[in-house]
């Protein structure tokens, strides 16, 4: 909107293009109101009881970050990681099921799931424990092909399901509608309480536009994949 201010010849549209244009980055370069959509959409954290057990976490990828084709390392999601690790240490689940592949445009050979295989390895879980799937790109991909191997593992549902809280709305609707039973346990959360904006709250900053980026990319997900089920 801007730059149709500074381009147009037409001194009522410019005038009309420079307050819209205002008008939008104080909104999205806005900290409380992002915090406060965030906090909306994100699904709220979960409290197990002591006592409960269930047969397999599933850990959805996103989390490792490639570096070439044989290497990669963990990134600012590795939140997914270690809640996975922490709820089979803590004996809150049997076995863990690790469901990533290479979402790149351009896949290579290099596979998260096999990459984080090497790293519970090294935390000394045993293959028995491990669950892999390597090939899946993207959401839609991980419930299908992660249902498919806990058929075949005999691993009695219900699953938890772990993945960033602003994803696990639109995780949780595609893995049902996959016909897994799964449980939401949200971790890696962007969002914090939400309370009355102070004034360091109402100076733009440009921060807030990334995480605009993420939340809208995920409703924009959730509806696509809401109405591709309902015309199915």
């Amino acid at each position: 909107m801007l730059l149709i201010a500074i381009f147009t010849r037409r001194q009522k549209f410019r005038k009309w293009a420079t307050v819209s244009g205002i008008i939008l980055l104080v909104i999205f370069s806005n900290t409380w109101l992002c915090n406060w959509f965030a906090h909306t959409w994100e699904w709220p954290a979960t409290n197990l009881p002591d006592s409960t057990h269930y047969s397999c976490v599933i850990v959805l990828g996103g989390f490792v970050s490639q570096i070439n084709e044989k290497d990669g390392r963990f990134n600012h999601a590795s939140d997914r990681f270690i809640e996975g690790v922490r709820l089979v240490t803590t004996g809150k689940a049997s076995h863990i099921l690790i469901s990533g592949g290479n979402g790149n445009l351009n896949p290579g050979q290099f596979s998260e799931g096999e990459w984080v295989r090497g790293q519970l390895k090294q935390l000394h879980f045993t293959d028995s424990t491990i669950l892999i799937e390597g090939k899946s790109r993207n959401t839609l991909e991980n419930a299908k092909y992660s249902a498919a191997l806990l058929k075949q593992s005999g691993l009695k549902p219900p699953y938890l399901l772990v993945t960033s809280g602003y994803h696990m709305r639109r995780a949780m609707h595609i893995f049902k509608n996959a016909g897994v039973n799964v449980v939401a346990y949200p971790c890696d959360f962007i969002s914090g309480d939400v309370g009355w904006p102070g004034f360091a709250d109402l100076i733009p900053n440009f921060e807030a536009l990334t995480w605009w980026n993420t939340t809208i990319k995920e409703i924009w997900g959730y509806m696509v994949n809401y109405f591709m089920k309902t015309n199915d």
